[in-house]
């Protein structure tokens, strides 16, 4: 299957205008309403049927929550499916009772019912929410949308923009294939679609002026897919990863690499000519290079001569610093399992019997009715060392903390960002530390979601 935004499953075009996301803000307290229910979206143009999905207030992605670093979010979910549901706040450092797993921080909201969620944003960053109950289907069916808490000095920029990026696994006649949970999904790479989104559409051109300074947030919120994103001859400056703000740098071999559930913070300058035409491009996946989307100068008079002179580093957050002497707690945590793994625990066959295809420290779902993965007291400093023994690759992420990645393969990470989703490759070796300063039972789990699904998980308790 071809992945070209022009080539949707059966030849036709359906490129249209890179769509921007409806944002709901407003003055005063932050009060949102977000209700998950079925709805419809065309997703492949109007040359399709409507896709029928599941959606926030009736939109995919749902709506661009906004607020200002210090502020209380206050939201009421209402769930309007025929199976229960959550919101988990992906990223937000918030208190246990608000992160929206069921069984560890609430009980699911059944359907007809609502819950309120209230914490107060205490980083400013690109954040995210999605359900954290059935999510393979849940979210593979649209529940996902971006939080933006803006920052009280934010850097000068022309123009912000938010891309959330997905895939679908669509059938011919634009529905979504039904088919969660498939073994084939559960023991390989997960569900990856044939049709990849922009703000809930195919993208094709995305308007810019010469010479104007934007500030782009890239958001993935798709169930398997990693995106390495090429723009051409365009310099990208990344500012922050999932997000933290980083020094500001070029992305590694020229390509932003976001793997699921991961965010990047982009500040692009765009440097063409006007009527230019710049094709990025996705080319993660081997022999599946696709055209992206266009960035489509108009044909008016560049907005400056020259790059806008003023600094984009953001401020930084308020995480504590692990301290990394003899005092701090150091764990070891071994990715097992998968199709072609030559790294099994000696008892998975029972295991996979039961359709667990995933194990962290030889078992699958560590902590849930068992001891936690990891068990650290509240304020202390917890170096953790992942090993990937699975031939696949697993983005992991850490509820209600950031931790500073530390290195890969035993060399230094000089950059030492704070994330809260590492992405670990097959046979790798990564270390990452944060400061156990949140108490409750804290989901940690690989963010392709089939594998969460089928045991990539585990807790890690801090009292």
């Amino acid at each position: 299957m071809s992945f070209s935004r022009r080539n949707f499953l059966a030849g036709a075009a359906a490129a249209g205008a890179a769509p921007l996301l409806p944002r709901v803000s407003h003055a005063g307290p932050r009060a949102f309403a977000l209700t998950a229910a079925p709805a419809a979206a065309s997703l492949v143009g109007s040359d399709w049927p409507e896709t029928r999905v599941w959606a926030y207030n009736g939109a995919v992605p749902g709506p661009e929550l906004r607020m200002q670093q210090g502020e209380t979010l206050r939201l009421t979910a209402g769930n309007r499916l025929d199976q229960p549901t959550t919101i988990h706040w992906h990223g937000v450092r918030l208190p246990i009772a608000m992160d929206g797993v069921p069984e560890l921080s609430q009980d699911p909201i059944p359907p007809g019912g609502d819950f309120t969620y209230e914490f107060r944003a205490v980083d400013a960053g690109t954040f995210w929410y999605h359900p954290h109950v059935n999510s393979t289907e849940q979210q593979g069916r649209g529940l996902s949308g971006a939080l933006i808490v803006e920052e009280t000095a934010p850097i000068k920029v022309d123009r912000e923009v938010t891309w959330v990026l997905d895939d679908w696994l669509l059938r011919d006649t634009a529905q979504i294939d039904d088919r969660f949970g498939h073994p084939m999904q559960l023991s390989h790479g997960g569900r990856l679609g044939n049709t990849v989104t922009v703000n809930g559409a195919i993208p094709g051109d995305f308007a810019v002026r010469a010479g104007e300074r934007i500030r782009l947030r890239l958001i993935n919120v798709a169930n398997a897919r990693t995106f390495a994103l090429d723009f051409a001859g365009l310099k990208p400056q990344i500012v922050a990863l999932d997000g933290q703000p980083v020094r500001p740098h070029g992305p590694p071999g020229g390509r932003v690499v976001i793997a699921a559930a991961q965010r990047a913070d982009l500040v692009i300058d765009m440097a063409g000519s006007p009527g230019e035409r710049v094709i990025v491009t996705d080319s993660y996946y081997q022999r599946q290079t696709y055209e992206f989307l266009t960035i489509a100068y108009d044909g008016g008079a560049p907005l400056r001569d020259s790059p806008l002179d003023a600094p984009i580093a953001l401020p930084a957050n308020p995480v504590p610093e692990p301290a990394l002497d003899d005092a701090a707690q150091r764990e070891r945590v071994t990715l097992q399992g998968g199709a072609m793994s030559r790294a099994m625990p000696a008892d998975a066959g029972r295991f996979i019997e039961q359709g667990q295809f995933w194990f962290l420290n030889g078992l699958p779902d560590k902590g849930r009715g068992r001891e936690p993965l990891i068990a650290v007291k509240r304020g202390r400093t917890c170096v953790v060392t992942l090993v990937n023994e699975t031939g696949w690759e697993h983005p992991m992420h850490l509820h209600g903390h950031s931790f500073r990645l530390l290195s890969r393969n035993g060399r230094p990470n000089m950059r030492g960002e704070w994330l809260d989703t590492v992405l670990v490759s097959p046979q790798e070796t990564v270390e990452i530390a944060f400061v156990a300063d949140n108490p409750g039972d804290w989901l940690f789990h690989c963010h392709i979601l089939e594998h969460m699904a089928a045991g990539m998980s585990g807790i890690v308790r801090v009292a």
